[in-house]
């Protein structure tokens, strides 16, 4: 029997996020892992679901074989699709919104920027990378003193906390320091601690462990070479997501 929705991704934040939420919903997928290295993002057959050629993108069978691509519409539509993990009051939505769109505005491209001139840019520019890691540890510190308030981001537990849990789980691969911020720190290790998050997060395993530093490891020189390779020739794009 054909699962209900099919999920193009790779081992990415963004596309964790989407992961992570089918788990928590319990919705049946297929997973579609595609190269982003190899550029199977910009293959026709791809682009008739996201033009824009990024992952992750979802395609509902259960809904007439309905494509969605951006990861937060993703999460806004599974959320609604199902009632959960997004209240359905006009309030209590829009504050899941509001931190959503925290992440998706603010968290995700800093750290995105963050990773390029840090791990990936082979020059260190370092007024770059000082801009784009100070404004991430901000960010972080906006979610810490939110967070000491609130066991939450809005209310119970969400597609806010996933979206930006699954950026701010990689902060050491953007060089951006979590010392000092407890709150944020209880914050993240509850949600790892969600065996639907464990769970979505092998689906697919990341080729490297983000959490960990591993500047020094070959592995992860590897991959930041890789994706290196990537922005400075445009062929195919670097390994990012929408």
């Amino acid at each position: 029997m054909r699962a209900m929705i099919t999920l193009y991704t790779a081992a990415t934040p963004n596309g964790h996020k989407v992961s992570i939420a089918l788990e928590e919903l319990a919705l049946p997928y297929e997973l579609r892992v595609l190269d982003l290295a190899a550029g199977e993002q910009k293959r026709p057959g791809f682009l008739a679901i996201n033009p824009n050629g990024r992952i992750p993108a979802i395609v509902d069978h259960a809904a007439g074989d309905f494509a969605v691509f951006e990861s937060g519409a993703i999460l806004i539509y599974l959320a609604e699709k199902t009632g959960r993990l997004m209240p359905q009051d006009a309030q209590g939505r829009s504050r899941v919104l509001q931190w959503l769109m925290f992440q998706m505005g603010g968290v995700g491209p800093m750290m995105g920027q963050a990773n390029v001139f840090y791990r990936y840019f082979p020059e260190k520019i370092q007024p770059a990378i000082d801009r784009y890691q100070a404004e991430g540890r901000r960010l972080f510190e906006v979610l810490d003193g939110h967070l000491a308030q609130h066991e939450w981001l809005a209310g119970d537990y969400s597609i806010a906390d996933i979206a930006n849990w699954a950026w701010v789980r990689t902060h050491r691969w953007s060089g951006i320091s979590i010392d000092g911020l407890p709150h944020l720190r209880r914050w993240r290790d509850a949600i790892r601690d969600r065996p639907a998050v464990q769970r979505g997060l092998e689906r697919p395993p990341a080729p490297l462990r983000l959490v960990e530093d591993g500047s020094d490891d070959a592995q992860a020189q590897a991959f930041a070479e890789r994706a290196r390779t990537m922005v400075v020739t445009g062929r195919p794009q670097p390994p990012q997501e929408t």
